[in-house]
């Protein structure tokens, strides 16, 4: 599959913030980086990620998961905002510990219609996963 990109990671972030204009500064996800079929962003950690026993809520993670593979789509099909999430799949495999939550996306799919990524996420480091994703998306 030969991907090519619309966006760029400053391109993606500012389309994401005219997106969601509401979202705090400190607490809004930021794309560190975008490559045909690849994407990587981090939200910056705040005590409000946190369930009982101190690890972030899969809430926190699921959300994560949805906009890092929104993130990689868009920059393949540009400024398409109403792609919708049609399918997200989590799969939690260890606590995640405080601590800015990572998400690395990875394309597995794009076609007309839909587009299926695989995101990984963690806290700790990217061979301590926290959780994996497979999350689907409707391209209007």
């Amino acid at each position: 599959m030969t991907l090519s990109l619309k966006l760029d990671t400053d391109g993606v972030n500012a389309l994401l913030r005219r997106a969601f204009p509401d979202g705090s500064d400190e607490h809004f996800p930021r794309v560190l980086e975008v490559e045909p079929g690849r994407a990587v962003i981090v939200r910056a950690y705040h005590d409000s990620m946190l369930r009982p026993g101190r690890l972030i809520s899969g809430p926190t993670l699921m959300s994560l998961a949805d906009t890092a593979a929104y993130a990689l789509i868009l920059a393949h099909i540009g400024d398409q905002l109403m792609a919708v999430t049609s399918s997200l799949v989590m799969n939690f495999l260890r606590g995640a510990q405080p601590g800015d939550l990572h998400a690395e996306a990875n394309m597995l799919r794009l076609g007309r219609r839909n587009a299926v990524c695989d995101v990984r996420l963690w806290t700790e480091s990217p061979e301590r996963l926290a959780a994996q994703a497979t999350v689907t998306y409707a391209i209007p």
